[in-house]
């Protein structure tokens, strides 16, 4: 037999042998991407938006928005100090948090109160609950969030004012597990003022276009949490089907809505292609 032939054959089988081995390692180092690291490399988005109705006195206003932290079984309450020194680092005017804190079950209150406390925004701090909130005690989870300085937007809103002028930043209870009364919420707004409104459940946004709402930031779907090139999210829970990830232009560019990621994961360890989030939104004015 030709020598060279002979060596051509082996350099074949050989590298035969090497692809096979990655075909049937590939699945197991898919898991384990999706299972242990992609789920701690947290990707911050920046956001730029032009807001026709927003108050020439709050141009550039940065707000930091964080979403489904779900402490449980997959993220620890060791892991909040960290995530909110990264939150701090990204210098917000304003901190939105749209639900979810809590997975399954309400403990170690005092650290996450602590953790949840040291955020600081010269505008303020808001948050309101998901649906996973309520399966244990929404009311245990009120309670940290009220003891560590965030405003709960439970069927209502506040003014938040920057020298003469005003918008109000107000929030909806959960579509799943709660009641959300938008109307409620809005009482007291004149109709002209800017709003920025805090719904868990990003389908509410259908809901909030027949409303003077100019600004919807929500969570829940976590972006699909599983998601595959050009395909998307394989599942999505109710009431975040339409809107699961990202910036989101209704009614001609009226209501924007913003849905993020989320920090933690639920029913399965994982995130593939769908990396948690922080969204850093900075607003200017005019049209």
């Amino acid at each position: 037999m030709d020598p060279n032939l002979k060596m051509t054959r082996r350099a074949f089988l050989g590298k035969g042998k090497i692809v096979v081995g990655a075909f049937l390692a590939a699945p197991f180092a898919s898991y384990g991407y999706a299972r242990f690291a992609e789920p701690k490399w947290i990707r911050t988005t920046h956001v730029p938006l032009r807001m026709s109705r927003l108050p020439k006195a709050f141009d550039g206003m940065r707000i930091v928005h964080f979403s489904d932290v779900h402490i449980g079984p997959y993220l620890s309450p060791d892991e909040l100090p960290q995530l909110m020194e990264r939150i701090q680092s990204l210098n917000p005017d304003l901190i939105c948090f749209t639900g979810d804190l809590y997975d399954y079950r309400v403990y170690d209150k005092a650290r996450v109160t602590a953790a949840l406390a040291s955020l600081k925004a010269p505008l303020g701090k808001f948050a309101v609950l998901g649906n996973h909130d309520y399966y244990e005690s929404p009311r245990e989870t009120e309670k940290v969030f009220q003891s560590a300085g965030f405003e709960l937007l439970t069927n209502r809103s506040v003014p938040v004012v920057q020298g003469k002028s005003q918008i109000r930043v107000a929030g909806v209870d959960d579509m799943w597990e709660g009641r959300p009364e938008l109307d409620r919420a809005l009482q007291g707004t004149t109709g002209q003022e800017f709003v920025l409104l805090l719904s868990h459940a990003p389908d509410f946004a259908d809901i909030a276009l027949e409303r003077p709402v100019d600004l919807q930031l929500s969570g829940h779907s976590h972006g699909g949490q599983v998601r595959l090139p050009f395909y998307g999210a394989l599942t999505t829970p109710m009431h975040g089907k339409k809107y699961v990830d990202g910036l989101y232009k209704l009614g001609g560019g009226k209501l924007h809505v913003y849905t993020n990621r989320g920090i933690g994961m639920t029913l399965h360890p994982v995130r593939f292609w769908c990396r948690p989030e922080l969204t850093v939104l900075t607003l200017s004015s005019g049209s």
